[in-house]
């Protein structure tokens, strides 16, 4: 075989290669897709947003807060229960 074939079917190979790890990627990402879920943490477990004068993660003031939430697996907030309702992909009132 030639040189010159020998490059051209490296060259082939390694594009083949470049594209299939191209269009996994998205697939892994799907797999892990997380979504915000309002009124399920207990006090002081949040990932983030507890509403005014709060710094973030960690800082809501009571268990079920309707406006802190935590990062769930997509598509399984809804069905998450709490002694004071299911969790909400929005903030609610609690």
């Amino acid at each position: 075989m030639k040189r010159r074939d020998i490059t051209k079917i490296a060259s082939l190979a390694l594009a083949a290669g470049i594209v299939a790890g191209i269009n996994a990627a998205p697939a892994a990402a799907q797999a892990n897709a997380m979504e915000k879920c309002y009124g399920i943490a207990k006090a002081g477990q949040n990932d983030c947003a507890a509403g005014p004068g709060t710094s973030c993660s960690g800082s809501s003031t009571r268990d079920y807060q309707g406006n802190a939430w935590k990062l769930v697996k997509k598509g399984s907030c809804e069905r998450i229960e709490t002694p004071k309702g299911n969790g909400s992909l929005t903030p609610i009132e609690r």
